[in-house]
């Protein structure tokens, strides 16, 4: 289905396009209205699509990410056993 609707959209290319070629964002309607430049928009967007494809998270972060289910399983565990060991000890 094709609406009547024109829209404005910035789109940007993947630095690594192993994945993705790019990333389109649709512009609000009232974004041009508030004096927007159009160089801040392609900066937001860029902002936008580096920190939802991980760029500007730290070594930290990563580590989180990569490990295994069965190493929070046993950090979950650990935790509840350790509040049981508290609340029956008081």
């Amino acid at each position: 289905m094709v609406k009547g609707i024109s829209r404005r959209v910035v789109v940007v290319d993947s630095p690594d396009q192993r994945f993705f070629e790019q990333a389109i964002f649709i512009v609000r309607n009232d974004a041009a209205g508030e004096g927007v430049t159009s160089r801040e928009l392609v900066e937001e967007a860029r902002r936008v699509a580096r920190n939802y494809a991980g760029g500007d998270h730290g070594k930290f972060s990563r580590v989180w990410r990569e490990l295994s289910p069965a190493v929070y399983t046993l950090m979950g565990a650990g935790a509840i056993g350790l509040i049981w060991l508290i609340v029956a000890l008081m």
